[in-house]
């Protein structure tokens, strides 16, 4: 039986662009829960609306109707400083194509969302400091992000979104800038902390091989659910469950009348 507490509810979710003959469905009222410490993978062909979803998550988009509630709160009454509060504090945002400013050290780009809030950069050393430990991006600390790697990059910025202690991350193609290399690098790393600190990831991918960390995988087609993968943890290895997100991807072409 599993006891983990529900920590996102998306409800109904819709959102619709444009009106008339050119009206377009990007989401057709979803519904799904995200359980505290998860990795949900959302993936689908482009276009398919899963990072239109992400966006509506994190108050980037406002959706047309439904609701998003994260622990308890539905943020779409959010306004002001309950709406700062909530993209500062309770979710932390991994770009694919990293977002870091260029004036900035590594260390100032970490330190970002918590001198926001008035966190002091003595005060906050520490946190960055455990966090590029975690990260191995100790020795980039000092550097601007034109003297770092793709990878190193990458690992900034999700210390980042990690630093001000979210309740839930979103990753939107975190991999998708990167080589074989460091996605594997990073995967590893995001693994890692969603296991040992039950940090609730929530990841939009097209990489088979990403995905393949997640715990559990929702794909979407043409702004609806269209089937979900579990992975069995205790007895399942990555490249078990690898296997079987290659035969669903291989479905959405095909409608859902084939869904295994």
């Amino acid at each position: 039986m599993n006891t983990k507490k529900r920590i996102l509810q998306v409800e109904n979710l819709a959102k619709t662009y444009g009106t008339g003959a050119g009206k377009t469905e990007a989401l057709k009222s979803i519904t799904f829960d995200v359980l505290e410490g998860e990795f949900l993978g959302i993936m689908g062909a482009s276009g398919s609306g899963k990072t239109t979803l992400l966006n509506c998550i994190a108050t980037m988009l406002k959706p047309t109707s439904g609701r998003i509630i994260l622990r308890g709160k539905d943020i779409s009454g959010f306004r002001g400083g309950k709406l700062a509060d909530y993209r500062g504090k309770e979710i932390g945002y991994l770009f694919q194509e990293f977002e870091l400013l260029d004036n900035l050290t590594a260390r100032e780009n970490i330190m970002l969302p918590l001198s926001l809030h008035g966190v002091t950069a003595k005060t906050a050393e520490p946190d960055i400091q455990s966090m590029a430990a975690m990260l191995d991006i100790t020795n980039v600390l000092d550097k601007f992000p034109a003297q770092m790697s793709g990878g190193q990059k990458q690992r900034v910025a999700a210390a980042r979104a990690l630093i001000s202690d979210p309740g839930i991350v979103l990753a939107d193609e975190p991999t998708g800038a990167l080589d074989s290399r460091n996605s594997k690098t990073l995967m590893d790393k995001l693994a890692e902390i969603n296991r040992d600190q039950n940090k609730t990831i929530m990841m939009v991918t097209h990489d088979a091989n990403a995905a393949s960390y997640c715990s559990r995988i929702i794909f979407i087609q043409d702004g609806c659910l269209f089937h979900e993968l579990r992975r069995n943890t205790a007895s399942e290895s990555t490249a078990a469950f690898y296997d079987r997100i290659v035969t669903v991807m291989a479905q959405l072409g095909g409608g859902s009348a084939n869904v295994l």
